[in-house]
């Protein structure tokens, strides 16, 4: 009874320090990369970034036309031994107005 009524206080208070979030980027285990390339290619979407390193690591970033968030995909870029064996995103938080400022 006693961790119920800690969890329900954690919440509570949680719940009271709101804080926006948006999502920047969304990370996808792929088991090939230049096929995943030429797919979000054909969907028109913008290439930001297709860097490699050596033949161990690369990593391929595109955003779809007016969105802020990505994906990123590519070899050894997660820890997944297999394409959807792993779920990773990263959000941000927007940092508030400094006090004062007009919005």
């Amino acid at each position: 009874m006693d961790s119920i009524l800690r969890n329900q206080a954690s919440i509570a208070t949680a719940s009271a320090q709101k804080v926006a979030m948006k999502l920047e980027v969304v990370v996808i285990p792929v088991s090939d990369v230049d096929r995943a390339k030429r797919f979000y290619n054909g969907l028109g979407w913008r290439l930001d970034a297709d860097f490699a390193v050596g033949d161990d690591y690369r990593v391929v970033q595109f955003t779809p036309p007016g969105s802020a968030c990505s994906v990123i995909f590519g070899k050894n870029v997660t820890a997944a031994s297999r394409a959807g064996r792993s779920r990773a995103a990263d959000l941000s938080y927007l940092s508030p107005p400094a006090r004062g400022a007009r919005r």
